[in-house]
């Protein structure tokens, strides 16, 4: 069972609302090789604006600036419950960015949810071997789901 606690969701437009995170989440959870099956999984998201989202990735990342999601690994497994952690999405950046990369806000609402969900999973795309892996699994979720390739180039008319 994928349990997730959303704060701030009065900021997501309808489009973005219908998306269903807790497939999200499985779908990358069952990319990783993770059984979750019997557990109980816990990711807490939280939907900012970009005072917040500069706020929180200047505190923890030294960047003053505000940024897509920020993820927030947590370090709880129990019998039967595994907390993942906290996602961070700021709204503004992601609705600028669909725009700017000719996406529907859904689709890339939905590739930041698995994204950071990698992230929380301990994946990271500093290197460039790891970015290719990390984006690879990334793909293959997001074609799962039903949209395309989120880092294919945008297409201007």
């Amino acid at each position: 069972m994928i349990e997730i606690d959303v704060d701030g969701q009065d900021l997501l437009p309808g489009s973005a609302q219908a998306v269903d995170a807790a497939q999200v989440i499985t779908a990358v959870l069952d990319e990783a090789g993770l059984e979750h099956g019997a557990d109980t999984v816990s990711i807490s998201l939280r939907l900012v604006e970009r005072d917040e989202s500069a706020a929180l990735n200047g505190a923890w990342r030294n960047k003053a600036y505000a940024t897509n999601v920020l993820s927030f690994p947590a370090e709880v497994m129990l019998p039967g419950f595994r907390a993942l952690g906290d996602l961070v999405i700021c709204v503004p950046v992601i609705e600028a960015e669909a725009s700017e990369q000719d996406k529907t806000l859904a689709a890339h609402f939905t590739h930041m949810l698995v994204h950071g969900t990698f992230h929380l999973l301990g994946h990271d795309h500093i290197a460039d071997d790891e970015a290719e892996i990390m984006e690879a699994a990334e793909r293959r979720v997001m074609a799962r789901l039903g949209h395309g390739d989120p880092y294919a180039p945008a297409v201007s008319a």
